[in-house]
């Protein structure tokens, strides 16, 4: 994936699948640590110990008719390239929190893509799902 607002898109219709309404979508930056965050928590079903464990492993899928699940890991790969980590907790007994790190002045940190276009088709294609974004930044700004 070329930017971050692709695997936001990614991350967020896996959320769908899971039956998720609200679907909240956080960045935050800190110019001071040169860390970007991305947090996504929806309310979907969550997943179970057996697919918790197995969603680093791109070998590893839900999707039936499928042989790879890469979202999650090439997510993992893009923070660990720029020297950061991903987290990814189940909140039981709904939904998943993702926690995304990246440390934004390394070399292979990737662009953010377009975030507003990314919103807007998630919005226009899940009318039905309460979709919140939010964008801060350490030195007060914000959008």
């Amino acid at each position: 994936m070329e930017d971050l607002s692709l695997h936001i898109m990614d991350i967020v219709e896996n959320s769908l699948r899971a039956g998720a309404q609200c679907v909240e979508i956080k960045l935050f930056e800190d110019h001071k640590e040169n860390t970007l965050s991305l947090e996504i928590e929806d309310d979907g079903q969550g997943m179970n110990a057996d697919t918790l464990k197995g969603a680093s492993d791109p070998f590893y899928t839900t999707k039936e008719g499928k042989r790879f699940g890469l979202g999650l890991p090439l997510l993992a790969q893009a923070c660990e390239e720029t020297g950061g980590s991903m987290i990814v907790e189940n909140r039981e007994p709904t939904g998943i929190r993702i926690l995304a790190t990246f440390h934004s002045d390394n070399i292979d940190m990737k662009p953010v893509g377009d975030i507003k276009e990314t919103m807007r088709v998630l919005m226009a294609s899940h009318p039905e799902v309460t979709f919140s974004y939010e964008y801060s930044a350490e030195d007060g700004g914000s959008a």
